[in-house]
């Protein structure tokens, strides 16, 4: 499996944990932790994305510095 799967993988699995995790507390009346596990489960899939968005623009770096 190539990286790049891998990470789509991931990060659909974070969001499919997320939103269970999000109706069961909700269901349950824990609306307050629903909210943070919410956030939480964002600012993972941020961290993710903005080192992937980091790995590309090195690359785009050296393709185009390298003429």
């Amino acid at each position: 499996m190539t990286p790049e799967i891998r990470a789509i993988l991931q990060i659909a699995g974070i969001g499919f944990l997320v939103a269970f995790l999000h109706s069961l507390l909700k269901e349950s009346g824990k609306e307050n932790y629903a909210y943070w596990t919410t956030v939480v489960g964002l600012v993972v899939v941020f961290m993710m994305v903005i080192g992937y968005v980091g790995n590309l623009y090195r690359e785009i770096e050296t393709v185009f510095l390298r003429q």
